[in-house]
């Protein structure tokens, strides 16, 4: 293999990981919605992708209540762009950093909030658009979706070796998280039957 990972491999390995936690949690959504959720999988690997460029070229975080001001001062193709991020960069952040956001002032809970309330205000911007539906389908989903992607991290960081592993434990441990539970039963920290590290 030469090492090389290429943008279709890229997007066939998301959807990969995406149907297994689908599967494993029960959740199910259209083939458009899906696809959505490959997309923007495969564009959130670019780091800068979570960042704002400034004016003076610097990256910084974009507040999700700056966003949403923003976005409510804008025309409406713009603010569907606006709010369209504002959706992605909560489901995102809410899936993948879910133990750092309980750390946050502002934590999960808040992100979901404003995640699926942004998706329901493009549903409303878009009803004639072949994408309304996924757009309501990711704000009525949106906790769950947010619980799959929690997933797919924690099998991502738990395959990383054994500082990963020990992530996913801590965060086990303060959550009691059954879907983190299953992810360090599929690595072999935990035997199914009696759950003591082995």
């Amino acid at each position: 293999m030469s090492g090389v990972v290429t943008a279709s491999s890229v997007k066939d390995l998301f959807k990969s990981l995406l149907d297994e936690a689908l599967g494993n949690q029960k959740v199910a959504v259209t083939d458009t919605t899906e696809l959505y959720l490959v997309n923007l999988l495969s564009d959130f690997i670019a780091t800068e992708k979570l960042f704002a460029t400034t004016e003076d070229g610097r990256k910084e975080q974009e507040p999700l209540a700056v966003l949403y001001h923003r976005a409510l001062q804008e025309d409406r193709d713009r603010r569907i762009r606006t709010l369209r991020r504002l959706g992605d960069l909560s489901l995102y952040k809410a899936g993948f950093f879910a133990g750092a956001l309980r750390e946050e002032a502002v934590g999960a809970d808040y992100y979901i909030q404003m995640g699926g309330n942004a998706y329901g205000q493009v549903a409303d911007l878009t009803p004639r658009s072949g994408f309304s539906a996924v757009y309501r389908e990711l704000e009525t989903n949106f906790r769950r979706l947010v619980e799959v992607l929690e997933e797919i991290s924690a099998r991502g960081l738990a395959s990383g070796g054994p500082s990963g592993m020990l992530k996913v434990y801590e965060s086990w441990t303060r959550t009691g998280s059954e879907r983190l539970e299953r992810v360090l039963v599929d690595v072999g920290l935990f035997h199914p039957k009696d759950g003591l590290p082995n």
